[in-house]
């Protein structure tokens, strides 16, 4: 057995994190071991390395949980202690990990630092330090330090952490929190320096809606710090930010998250965090206050360059630009090397597409998106420090003529948080299109979950989080990061009687009263119940949902609340709602509201979030307020029926969003399910077999689809090509997900300015159905943590094969399908150590399936057959099943194949054309209700039955059978 992946709140190894309550976890591995379960552990946390001195021991333990396991251990300010877990498996071996550590900041001792601000103007970045001394026998060293807006630090000329953006971005009147860093290796013994440089960041710098604002949180910068220096003898010795500390202006003369940077070589002070530096002439500091109500350790992932990327070509526009393209869109800035003369002026400027060839950033909007170097006329290597940038593509002004590729490169920034997911398939389309989400994922997780990286807007709309948390949950490890965001939104939402504001943290000035506006929309606030659910899914930590139980309930007792207001009639007809935003189906296409009742929508997430409510105060164990919210969403779902329905269950609204809605949510009575299917698919049908659908209906589309027997036209949607669809976007040339199915156009040019992102990750939650329902990983409710979970690949004739491979927390998951040329299905699984995984084979007879190449009837598993498939649990292992499906999946065309099928492909085109060219040439098939049938309806109309025979038919058929989709 191996053990690895060993995470303390689940962050490896964290430093200085706020810890509410411990929360242990680790993976375990087979590796040569016969053990497939394990059968007890036991944790061991210690006061050093050699674990001579243990402070807490679980001994051997059955209850001792790899997914979360909660010591009782009183922690002490700044103390790193260390933690190691022993395994026994169920064959009777035992291994034990290497150990891990975790850190506590300053908890709830005072500050001896303060904050300090600059005697400069409040305009001018400042930079800000002090000379100290150290004595000959210290030990080790922690910072405990704070910047506003941003700051970045250096200790003896050299950067303290690879972080970016430091303090994070959060509501920092409510909170704000510092960082703590390890800075024993930057120290020496004798003199030191340290210098604080800031910038406007999030915090002072513009901001905001309508242009944005200044000053949002504070007008000063200002910055606090301690550096704590434990001597050999165990005493210690402490560096504080007071009024002895001295500033002078940055060569940094502009900074703002939107417009960029502007950095004048020429101001820099030389070696200005090297002790020999005179500071006789700088000007000094003052004490200041900072207005939060927590001063806290942190809580946030920290954001770094986390891969770097070349740029792929050198483009001399034929507007004569000189531009780099790095190939992908992504989020980050441009490090380049330059020897440019003194003074000369270096200007990059970023944007996502070009226009007619040429450079393009209209649809930033007013985000000017540069960077200005002035150089100094020496050697270096440049970057921003207090901004960033979404972009594939970089302008660049003032450069020699003879630049080269290899003096630029690309800087991918994102919070820390690890890739847990792959997807491939035999379509290079599909595939483009889950790292198109994975790109998404990436260029909008930078602290906060933001809608763009790119134009003047950049925030935590929190409807765009709610419906992507599954697929985040898949491709990356997000515990810890949407742990953060959802302290955000709490925080924002005891304001607000409950309710949820449409970005967190909000980014409005408060009104004359203090309150906030912009809040409480149905599907953007039940982000407050779905995240939480959906990590307890995920990641299979009650804390997870202990620590968010109050927001979830607060959201769901405001809607009641206003409910209660308007009637109580159990339905949610009030108020702004953003509805099926970006659907295709509002009344023209340039319009954001989409066409389904936004108080349907509204009333639909009321009963699912109330649904949430309840299974979540099971879960902690309350189980009078589970029964409590359950009559709720009961009542709620009684009178979305009365209003919304049909007695014979039909859906009163004609929309793709609001049927889908319906079925994910389990809206309608069990006996009616089979019938809202059928009509759905009728809407498809008529629909051209196309989604309209917006940001609440697309999440769910293909789930829904594949869930209810329709497996089929989930497919058709995600292998669609024209618009709109996915991979219309890819055949564009794509490299992240857009904002709007048309953000461009057929002929590549841009169809608007107005709203129009190239970097949004919503429509991405395509891939949660990859991972679900093409490749099969399920996990399951009853089971969290994908300790117990759902294998049921659905493969399709259109593509031969796809796998998926998924760290979970429980282990590497593997799954896969491949279709032969002989019609074969072959299944390859992988389940983790101390798992167990419920397999669904489909259109499979027991007597015909091998697996690891003998008869599944001569393996001791627990088997079932099913009407279709065929059902068994398997333990830890590696799996390969094989067999001859009761149907065909090599999917050819036939008669039953619509008319607009035969007609998109050239050679059955060509076989209808000369059999049935009566049909194929009358204008009523260009009717919309006739397109989409196939060939054996069309013939039962009246206008067609004379012109082929069922003979004929059948003789079609067998030429059309020939010719494989």
């Amino acid at each position: 057995m191996i053990i690895s992946n060993l995470r303390t709140n689940h962050v490896v190894n964290p430093l200085g994190f706020e810890f509410d309550r411990l929360s242990l976890s680790w993976v375990t591995e087979s590796g040569d071991s016969p053990s497939i379960y394990q059968s007890a552990a036991r944790v061991e946390i210690a006061a050093d390395s050699s674990f001579e001195s243990i402070l807490f021991d679980s001994g051997k333990s059955q209850e001792v949980d790899c997914l979360a396991y909660h010591p009782d251990v009183k922690l002490k300010p700044r103390t790193r202690y260390f933690w190691r877990v022993t395994v026994w498996g169920d064959a009777g071996d035992e291994v034990t990990s290497e150990s891990a550590w975790f850190e506590t900041a300053k908890m709830d001792e005072p500050w001896e630092g303060k904050w300090i601000t600059p005697e400069l103007n409040k305009e001018i970045h400042p930079l800000i330090r002090k000379n100290f001394t150290l004595p000959e026998n210290y030990q080790s060293a922690r910072a405990y330090l704070c910047g506003v807006g941003l700051y970045d630090v250096e200790i003896n000329g050299k950067r303290v952490g690879k972080e970016y953006f430091a303090p994070g971005y959060n509501a920092y009147d409510f909170w704000l929190q510092y960082q703590t860093y390890d800075v024993t290796d930057l120290l020496k013994s004798g003199e030191n320096a340290i210098g604080f440089m800031l910038g406007n960041g999030w915090y002072k710098g513009r901001f905001g809606f309508e242009g944005g604002y200044h000053e949002l949180y504070g007008s000063e910068f200002a910055c606090i710090g301690e550096i704590v220096v434990t001597l050999k003898d165990g005493s210690t010795t402490v560096i504080t930010t007071d009024e002895d500390w001295k500033c002078a202006p940055a060569p940094i003369t502009f900074s703002g998250i939107y417009d960029g940077e502007i950095y004048d070589s020429n101001l820099e002070s030389k070696n200005w965090t090297l002790p020999v530096f005179d500071d006789g002439t700088w000007t000094g500091v003052r004490k200041t206050e900072i207005k939060t109500e927590k001063f806290t350790a942190r809580r946030n992932s920290p954001v770094k360059i986390m891969e770097e990327r070349k740029p792929i070509e050198i483009l001399y526009t034929p507007a004569g630009e000189v531009v780099l393209d790095f190939g992908q869109v992504m989020t980050g800035w441009v490090r380049f090397k330059t020897k440019a003369p003194k003074g000369t002026r270096l200007q990059l400027q970023y944007g996502e597409i070009l226009q007619n060839g040429n450079f393009y950033r209209e649809n930033l909007r007013e985000a000017k998106a540069e960077y200005v170097y002035i150089s100094d006329g020496n050697e270096r290597e440049v970057q921003p420090h207090f901004t960033y940038y979404g972009f594939r593509y970089v302008k660049l002004t003032g450069f020699e003529e003879d630049i080269e590729l290899d003096e630029f490169a690309g800087c991918v920034i994102y919070s820390e948080i690890e890739q847990t997911g792959e997807i491939e398939t035999s379509n290079p389309l599909v595939n483009r299109l889950f790292l198109n989400a994975v790109w998404g994922q990436k260029g909008n997780f930078l602290d906060v979950p933001t809608d763009c990286p790119q134009r003047d807007e950049r925030m935590g709309w929190t409807g765009d989080a709610q419906v992507f948390a599954p697929t985040a949950c898949f491709n990356m490890y997000s515990p810890a990061f949407y742990q953060k965001y959802m302290f955000d939104l709490h925080e924002e939402q005891k304001r607000l009687g409950g309710s949820v504001p449409f970005t967190v943290p909000v980014v409005k000035p408060k009104d004359e009263n203090g309150f906030i506006s912009g809040s409480g929309s149905a599907a953007w606030g039940d982000a407050a119940t779905v995240i939480p659910w959906t990590l307890y899914t995920y990641y299979g930590d009650k804390e997870l949902l202990r620590q968010q139980f109050d927001s979830m309930k607060d959201w769901v007792d405001y809607i009641k609340k206003v409910d209660d207001e308007s009637g109580a009639k159990r339905l949610w007809q009030v108020g702004f709602h953003f509805g099926d935003w970006l659907a295709l189906d509002g009344k023209d296409l340039q319009s954001p509201m989409g066409g389904t009742d936004s108080y349907y929508i509204a009333s639909a997430y009321y009963c699912y979030s109330a649904q949430l409510v309840a299974k979540a105060a099971k879960v902690l164990g309350n189980d009078e307020m589970a029964e409590q919210y359950g009559v709720l969403a009961n009542e709620i779902k009684v009178a979305i029926r009365k209003e919304y329905f049909t007695p014979n269950g039909r859906s009163a609204i004609n929309t793709q969003t609001a049927m889908i809605v319906a079925l994910y949510m389990d809206l309608v009575p069990e006996c009616f399910r089979p019938r809202l299917v059928d009509d759905l698919k009728a809407k498809l049908r008529e629909d051209k077999m196309h989604l309209n659908t917006g940001f609440v209906g697309t999440p769910y589309f293909c789930n829904v689809l594949s869930e209810n027997g329709a497996n089929d036209y989930a497919y058709t949607l995600l292998l669609n090509d024209d618009f709109p669809s996915w991979l219309y976007a890819v055949k564009l040339g794509a490299t992240t997900i857009w904002e709007r199915w048309n953000s461009v156009l057929p002929d590549g040019s841009i169809s608007g300015t107005g709203m129009n992102s190239l970097n949004h990750y919503a429509y991405g939650s395509i891939a949660e159905w990859m991972y679900r329902h093409m490749c099969g990983i399920n996990p399951l409710e009853e089971a969290p943590g994908f300790r117990k979970f759902k294998l049921c690949p659905k493969p399709y004739g259109k593509l031969t094969y796809a796998k998926a491979k998924f760290s979970s927390p429980s282990g590497d998951i593997e799954s896969g399908w491949e279709l032969k040329e002989d019609g074969s299905l072959i299944f390859t699984f992988i389940v983790p150590f101390n798992t167990t995984a419920e397999v669904v084979l489909p259109d499979a007879l027991i007597e015909n399936v091998t697996v690891n190449g003998e008869l599944l009837t001569n393996r001791s598993l627990e088997i079932k057959q099913g009407i279709h498939d065929v059902q068994c649990e398997l333990p830890a292992g590696k799996y390969v099943f094989q067999y001859l499906p009761t149907k065909s999946y090599i999917l050819t065309y036939s008669t039953n194949s619509s008319l607009r099928e035969l007609l998109n492909n050239e050679e059955t085109k060509e076989i209808v054309q000369n059999n049935l060219a009566e049909i194929v040439n009358s204008p009523i098939v260009k009717n919309d209700q006739f397109i989409e049938r196939s060939l054996e309806e069309l013939i039962n109309f009246p206008m067609f039955t004379s012109i082929a025979s069922s003979e004929k038919l059948e003789e079609l058929n067998q030429k059309l059978v020939l010719v494989r989709q």
